[in-house]
């Protein structure tokens, strides 16, 4: 049986069987798109947000005190304020805005005390590993920062809803194989799942995966590429959970489904996914369907500019931070609290 890996990047991917003769270099890998992780996840996707964390973010009584002003100053912190130079790297105002962010954030705890119940994590190693078809998968590599938890984020669907899935028809990429673009690897000794924790961890639940575009990757990553890493990677986590709960062996629809969440960002532009894992029974195409919410491509602002931008004698865009969106940053808090309000 063949084993395919997914990997977080092409220089993990290279560097993680040393010796390994079937490995594909750089310019020889395709990294896989949306589409291909939901076939490979064995999921629907949903446009939006669940109407849970929408009426998180549009909820007043969860907003932090000054906020909008707040958020602002952190984004000119990150982008102007915390720099000698004309104009910092991507790779450093956006680490500097998502920890910021996060700051504020936290600044919840006194009103939500559930928030204190959560840590984050970072440079753990997952792997996780499932069949699909004939092929077996597994996806393994450090991941970005995870926001753990003593308690499960509450599903999203009910019921109903999950068996609604069961009526879905997955899509078909005939006469392309889906897994056209996968590394093939010979493995001897197969590791199941680690979910990058001791056993007995006190925070063994996976709640939210933080990304930053174009960081942890020597490839710069497209869009529709991008939201197929944070895809693959809350999958993984959450199948990882329910193999350290569950079991290896019993492939089953979950009485409880397992919720992870994501947000991707490089700076200006956020991503925010949701995946409920409803089923381990994934080798085959029909039956209970795995859920994704995915809302894409938001700014949290137009321009932040050191000096301003002027076309032809005429300012096109003034210096400093100009467009603010109030909504995105509702958002990004409503994936905080979400599980302690």
């Amino acid at each position: 049986m063949q084993q395919h890996w997914l990997m977080s990047s092409v220089r993990v991917l290279n560097q993680l069987l040393e010796g390994c003769k079937h490995q594909l270099a750089a310019s020889e890998l395709e990294l896989i798109s949306v589409r291909q992780a939901l076939w490979l996840t064995k999921s629907k996707l949903i446009s939006g947000l669940p109407p849970q964390l929408l009426s998180l973010a549009n909820g007043c009584t969860n907003q932090i005190l000054d906020q909008h002003e707040r958020v602002q100053n952190a984004i000119k912190h990150a982008r102007f304020w915390d720099t000698t130079e004309e104009r910092p790297g991507k790779k450093k105002y956006s680490n500097k805005l998502l920890y910021n962010l996060l700051h504020l954030c936290a600044t919840l705890q006194s009103r939500h005390p559930g928030l204190g119940r959560r840590i984050f994590a970072e440079k753990y190693s997952l792997a996780a590993t499932w069949s699909r078809g004939q092929d077996l998968f597994q996806i393994r590599g450090q991941n970005c920062i995870l926001h753990n938890c003593m308690d499960p984020l509450p599903e999203l669907s009910g019921n109903q809803e999950v068996a609604d899935t069961e009526n879905y028809v997955l899509e078909t990429f005939y006469p392309v194989s889906p897994t056209i673009d996968l590394q093939k690897v010979q493995v001897y000794q197969e590791e199941m799942y680690s979910t990058g924790f001791a056993v007995d961890y006190v925070y063994p639940h996976p709640h939210t995966l933080y990304f930053l575009e174009g960081v942890d990757d020597d490839c710069k990553l497209q869009p529709e590429q991008f939201r197929a890493k944070m895809l693959m990677f809350t999958f993984g986590n959450a199948l990882a959970c329910a193999h350290k709960l569950y079991g290896t062996q019993s492939q089953q629809i979950l009485d409880r489904p397992i919720i992870v969440q994501a947000v991707g960002t490089n700076g200006r532009i956020f991503q925010f996914l949701v995946f409920q894992l409803n089923t381990t029974k994934l080798a085959e195409d029909d039956g209970i369907k795995n859920q994704v919410w995915l809302e894409e491509d938001i700014q949290l602002y137009d321009f932040a500019k050191v000096r301003p931008l002027i076309k032809k004698k005429e300012i096109m865009v003034p210096a400093g931070l100009s467009g603010y969106k109030p909504e995105t940053f509702n958002k990004f808090l409503a994936f905080y609290i979400h599980g302690a309000v």
